[in-house]
């Protein structure tokens, strides 16, 4: 029982911190493309409410036919597959850039569910 209850626990704090370094990565690697903390850019939509939106769905922003196709909502897996690659997860996709480490995809997704 204890150790559930510190695994419990330990999951917790961890969410904060993931986040803060999904932040820092998105501040260095994001940012640019998507603008401040989920205003869009020149280059990208606005990621703010992306966790949980429908794909291809803020508003003012010219999506390829790929995403505009692929439907469904951006639930962690569809949030994952598409940093992993986007043009593998939406052919035609306008982003290039890629997250190849797990834990970056993980930080970046647990900051975007901050963006509210």
């Amino acid at each position: 029982m204890r150790l559930i209850v510190l695994a419990a626990a330990a999951a917790l704090l961890a969410g904060p911190a993931l986040a803060a370094d999904g932040a820092a990565i998105y501040n260095s690697q994001c940012k640019a493309c998507h603008g401040a903390a989920g205003a869009g850019g020149p280059a990208g939509p606005a990621l703010k409410g992306v966790a949980r939106r429908k794909v291809a769905s803020a508003p003012g922003f010219a999506y390829s036919a790929g995403l505009k196709a692929k439907g469904g909502a951006w639930t962690d897996p569809n949030l994952d597959a598409f940093l992993t690659n986007p043009g593998g997860f939406a052919p035609g996709s306008k982003m290039f850039a890629r997250a190849a480490q797990p834990g970056d995809r993980a930080a970046v997704i647990a900051y975007l569910k901050t963006l509210k």
